[in-house]
């Protein structure tokens, strides 16, 4: 390969990875079929890798690319003998009323009806995020499989069921009506945060992290953002970039977790933590300003906890008071047995490991956490402060058989050695 050529390959890989996503999305609202618009896209490129070395790549190479995706799309659905007198209504459609597509067409917001489309509530919640992973994030089938733990076959499988339910549904391509917006955000919300989530604290592997997880999470609450300007949005955006903001300082040289009273505050990305907290200030006054007032996002209330966090020195001069009143209306907007051990841990902070030792194993009692490794591991923490030797060793074997993370295991694992070589709190 010569210079030149090599030149416009790397060029191109360099569109496709900057482009594929806004031309996918573009093209399913163009064809109205989710495998017509993959299958459109790559015979897109592949015109452009034939007829881009001739005539040069256009100034506008994602207006190229859709125009030419359409037409082979077209060209393909015609040429098929198969296809029923229904598909040639379609491929009429698809053709009328302009020959070409109107580069003055908003693409980005293709970007958000397809969002809204792969996170409709009619799928089943593991098929959304599958599906925005898939055709938002652009990941491969293996790479989603992977970090959500089942064999590349079944999530291909789910994917596929997904896209049927869409056909079948008639689930329609479009951001829902202000009416229907509220209900139908939550939803997108929630498949962002997921994603974010297993990236931030994988849930197995051999690392803790999952960063192209968590960066993907963040680039979609940009896109949301920058799309749809809700507080809730703004909301979630900072609570991924709070978290995000101490992510280098979460892993030890070895892979072990780090716990947030042993992390090195001054490594803390300040750049994040200063456009998250610019962000809940700004969820917040819209949520005061609005008539009537609008109701308050969890992820606001956690995004606001996290700021806590973030400006304080060290752990211990960390204003706990503060983040227990934050946890008392979290509790109230989210009734969650998980916001309830989050919050039994932060007056354990307040108020000594006895007070949130009492508040964990009510929770432990009602049952619902039984089966929740964070649970056992946060009581475990507490005994061992407490210099309840025996039950902290019990409850950290507990968790050990939950937790399916190595790095996690190896931390547990590491704790209990700590018991038997000091037999008591340290």
């Amino acid at each position: 390969m010569d210079g030149e050529a090599a030149k416009l390959s790397d060029r191109v890989e360099e569109i496709y990875r900057r482009e594929s996503r806004r031309v996918l999305a573009t093209l399913i609202r163009l064809l109205g079929d989710f495998d017509l618009a993959e299958e459109a896209l790559h015979e897109a490129f592949r015109a452009a890798i034939e007829h881009w070395p001739a005539q040069g790549v256009p100034d506008n190479p994602r207006a190229w690319l859709v125009s030419a995706g359409r037409f082979k799309a077209i060209d393909a659905i015609r040429r098929d003998a198969r296809f029923t007198a229904l598909d040639e209504e379609l491929a009429a459609a698809i053709a009328d009323p302009a020959p070409a597509w109107d580069e003055s067409e908003p693409i980005e917001d293709d970007r958000l009806r397809l969002i809204f489309t792969c996170c409709h509530p009619a799928l089943a919640p593991d098929a959304q995020v599958a599906l925005t992973l898939r055709e938002v994030c652009g990941l491969t089938t293996e790479e989603i499989a992977c970090a959500f733990l089942v064999s590349p076959t079944t999530l291909a499988q789910r994917i596929v069921r997904a896209k049927a339910k869409i056909r079948a549904a008639r689930i329609p391509y479009q951001v829902p009506e202000p009416n229907e917006l509220p209900a139908r955000l939550d939803s997108v919300l929630r498949v962002v945060y997921l994603v974010f989530n297993e990236g931030y604290n994988a849930s197995a592997g051999s690392a803790l992290t999952r960063h192209d997880l968590s960066s993907e999470a963040i680039r979609l609450g940009r896109l949301l953002l920058a799309l749809l300007p809700a507080p809730e949005v703004k909301g979630l955006l900072a609570l991924m970039l709070l978290h995000e903001s101490r992510r280098g300082t979460r892993v030890s040289a070895e892979g072990a977790p780090v716990l947030l009273d042993a992390q090195d505050r001054g490594q803390w990305d300040r750049a994040l933590i200063g456009e998250g907290k610019s962000l809940v200030e700004q969820a917040l006054r819209e949520r005061h300003a609005a008539n009537p007032p609008r109701a308050l996002s969890s992820y606001t209330l956690q995004a606001a906890i996290s700021a806590v966090h973030a400006e304080a020195a060290s752990a211990a001069n960390t204003d706990w008071e503060q983040i227990v009143g934050l946890y008392d209306v979290l509790l109230r907007v989210e009734a969650s047995p998980v916001v309830a051990l989050n919050r039994a841990v932060a007056i354990a902070m307040r108020d000594g490991p006895a007070a949130g030792l009492a508040l964990i194993d009510a929770l432990l009692d009602e049952g619902e956490l039984d089966e929740y490794r964070l649970a056992h591991a946060a009581r475990a923490e507490l005994c061992r402060r407490l210099g309840r030797v025996e039950e902290s060793r019990a409850a950290y074997r507990r968790a050990l058989e939950l937790t399916q993370s190595e790095p996690e295991r190896r931390f547990i694992e590491g704790r209990l050695v700590g018991l038997d070589v000091k037999g008591g709190a340290g």
